[in-house]
């Protein structure tokens, strides 16, 4: 094992769609959605709130715009224990090898804690400690 060679992302549960590829990336200040992830899961786009706001730091060297906001209930699982909030994501419109990337709001929302040399995100649930792997 090479702790911090890879990358922690999971599979939660986003609206009724389980998503894959998540990147949790605690160094970032946002939850992105990409456009067409939303599409794939038939979400309507006119649920989209239109903004406008340009944000930095995630095309290196330019800035992005977003093409609006999308609150989305999000659940991490396992079989006997789940949790689930609702978030607001930054909606863009250019590629990804990723489906959504959940940053520190996320963390702060489900008030959980990641551990990258073993790959792990945990939060409280309902009946204890849920523990999430990595879905490489």
């Amino acid at each position: 094992m090479h702790p911090g060679r890879y990358l922690l992302v999971v599979d939660p549960i986003v609206g009724t769609t389980r998503l894959t590829k998540v990147l949790m990336d605690g160094g970032s200040g946002l939850n992105i959605m990409y456009v067409e992830t939303l599409d794939a899961m038939g979400v309507d786009r006119a649920r989209i709130r239109l903004t406008r706001a340009p944000f930095h730091g995630i095309v290196p060297g330019k800035q992005a715009i977003q093409l609006g906001q999308i609150d989305l209930p999000v659940t991490f699982r396992n079989p006997s224990n789940y949790r689930m909030e609702t978030l607001t994501f930054k909606v863009v419109g250019f590629p990804s090898v990723y489906h959504a990337i959940l940053g520190r709001p996320c963390y702060t929302k489900f008030m959980a804690v990641p551990n990258y040399t073993y790959l792990k995100l945990k939060m409280s649930g309902p009946r204890g400690v849920i523990t999430i792997g990595t879905s490489f």
